[in-house]
């Protein structure tokens, strides 16, 4: 595979890696990733209610369920992950032990009985820019430096280093944030996926204790929000209504046997694209949820239209063409900028079998 840009020159986030990281540590330690970070991790800093993963956690009848946003409600949604990923964002917790894990690492990486689970030396590599990221230059907290380390995202906040990162899942996001030197801990969990609202608490949270004069960041993100929303769903009116014009001109729309078929990503795998009555449906064989009916918007492209709303993630689906007018290729790419970049659409090389 092609690397989307050169080694070590640029700040691309990748699951990939921490999940490859997961399956070194259970080739060393012959345990699984979950059950090696509960014995090693979770048990020895004493966060007594936390798994390392969700199916470990069933027996916890105390569970949230995950929402996201389908038509202007917040509606419940499936727990959307897999024992595969669990290295990248698996982990099961609460308040109760986030604050308590927190607080280790405030303590220098220390346990509450006074074992140190990282050497100091490990702990300044941890926390020290290994990949810059750019930084705006007028900020709310006069940052100079944004980047990332070794698994956190770091910055200076009014002259503080910030250690930082969120999770996010579809229906579930969340923020930890750690200021070192002022012994601060901040921990936002939701059961929702925007992140302006772990953004709203943490950062009002963080002006308290820097001295800030409140600055209504409820408005400020509201707003923002706002202004944001209406271009995305700008732009999906946009596609759907020239979807609407175009499926009335039946001569100029792609012929079944120029485009159904199978196709292949060398990392996705196979993607399905078949005829069912009068419509086109496509199908992800590793990803059995990720299905939809194809909406001619062209004379070489579709909308899929993914039967789960709570994705909001419809795309485009381009076909390249041969002489004779069958596709060899396809590409993805998504209708409104709303859609999450870990969909990754864009990267996908669909080559038809």
């Amino acid at each position: 595979m092609k690397p989307e840009n050169p080694f070590r020159t640029k700040l691309d986030y990748n699951n990939i890696m921490f999940i490859v990281a997961g399956e070194v540590i259970h080739r060393v330690s012959g345990l699984s990733w979950a059950e090696f970070i509960e014995q090693r991790i979770m048990k020895p800093v004493g966060m007594t209610s936390s798994f390392g993963s969700y199916n470990r956690a069933k027996a916890t009848a105390n569970k949230i369920d995950a929402h996201a946003p389908v038509d202007g409600k917040a509606i419940a949604v499936p727990h959307d992950w897999n024992e595969t990923g669990n290295a990248a964002g698996g982990i099961m917790s609460n308040i109760k032990d986030m604050t308590t894990w927190a607080e280790c690492l405030l303590n220098n990486f220390t346990t509450k009985d006074g074992k140190k689970l990282v050497s100091d030396k490990n702990v300044q590599q941890l926390w020290s820019l290994q990949i810059p990221d750019r930084v705006a230059a007028k900020n709310p907290y006069d940052t100079s430096f944004y980047g990332y380390g070794l698994g956190w995202f770091l910055s200076d906040v009014k002259g503080h280093k910030q250690v930082q990162h969120t999770g996010g899942l579809i229906g579930t996001v969340t923020q930890f944030t750690l200021i070192p030197d002022m012994k601060l801990g901040i921990i936002v969990l939701t059961n929702q996926q925007s992140g302006a609202a772990f953004n709203t608490i943490t950062n009002t949270v963080k002006d308290s204790y820097l001295g800030v004069a409140d600055r209504n960041w409820l408005k400020t993100y509201g707003d923002r929000m706002s202004k944001m929303e209406a271009e995305f769903d700008k732009q999906k009116k946009d596609a759907f209504a020239k979807f609407e014009a175009f499926k009335k001109e039946k001569s100029l729309q792609p012929k079944a046997e120029q485009f159904t078929g199978t196709y292949n990503d060398v990392w996705f795998g196979d993607v399905e694209i078949a005829q069912q009555g009068n419509t086109y449906r496509i199908s992800c064989k590793n990803s059995p949820r990720l299905k939809g009916e194809l909406l001619p918007y062209s004379n070489n492209s579709f909308i899929i239209k993914w039967d789960d709303r709570s994705y909001d993630a419809d795309a485009y689906i381009i076909f390249s063409y041969d002489e004779n007018g069958k596709a060899e290729s396809a590409k993805l790419k998504a209708i409104s900028d709303v859609t999450d970049f870990s969909f990754d659409f864009d990267d996908l090389d669909l080559k038809k079998k």
